[in-house]
């Protein structure tokens, strides 16, 4: 590939491991909440007829909720472990489908771009990693017809920010630390809700993120993921 991220590997929040450890969590319940989650956000209660394009596809789990409720879907990630957690998820519920195809390739790469038009182009807290957020836009915007999905990071920092422990979540690019960061940060989430004589377990327990049907402890590291390469990227411009 002729460019795929600005930002260093040795700084890259490992996305697909974390997926990896999300993708036995995912069942009829969270397949469900994502379709759901998709149709509010396109309006739509079918995307029968039209081409959908995940960027950035994480677990595949969004690929899998646009499929399901009629799209022809390309699911793409630079993250191998991703790319693979895609495939598997696709290899579970739609085997052998021809209109969902999974590959691995990067926003910033003319070769990887070159996938024709799509009438939905859907991009969750992912442009921001690639280190050039700016010509990650255009590339996207160029692949698109009809309508774009590319929301900011702002929401997972906001949350973050909300709960008053986002420093604990930006500690160093190294894996170790970011380890350190996410045992601070829900060691943190613990004492605010003793606090105000919640139950962690119980909290954990009806945990369900509205946007990405996700449980509490992977949505976390997400956060800190989303974070810590949203500063490596902006270090790096």
């Amino acid at each position: 590939m002729s460019k795929s991220s600005t930002v260093p590997n040795d700084a890259r929040f490992r996305f697909g491991e974390n997926w990896r450890s999300f993708l036995a969590t995912i069942d009829a319940e969270s397949i469900s909440e994502a379709q759901k989650s998709l149709r509010a956000l396109l309006r739509r209660n079918t995307l029968s007829g039209a081409r959908f394009l995940d960027i950035g596809c994480g677990s595949g789990l969004f690929s899998l909720a646009a499929r399901n409720l009629g799209a022809t879907v390309h699911s793409f990630d630079f993250d191998a472990d991703s790319v693979q957690c895609t495939h598997s998820l696709k290899d579970t519920y739609r085997p052998s489908d021809p209109s969902w195809t999974v590959d691995q390739g990067s926003i910033l790469d003319e070769e990887s771009c070159r996938i024709g038009h799509f009438d939905i182009v859907y991009a969750w807290g992912v442009l921001h990693h690639t280190g050039d957020m700016r010509q990650a836009i255009k590339n996207a915007a160029r692949l698109w017809l009809q309508r774009a999905i590319l929301p900011s990071h702002s929401i997972a920092r906001r949350r973050c920010a909300d709960s008053g422990h986002r420093k604990a979540l930006v500690l160093a690019a190294s894996q170790r630390q970011q380890e350190l960061a996410y045992s601070l940060y829900v060691a943190a989430y613990r004492a605010r809700l003793f606090v105000t004589g919640k139950s962690f377990r119980s909290y954990v327990a009806s945990y369900k993120n509205d946007v990405r049907a996700m449980d509490f402890h992977h949505n976390a590291r997400d956060w800190l993921g989303d974070i810590l390469m949203s500063r490596s990227a902006k270090t790096m411009q």
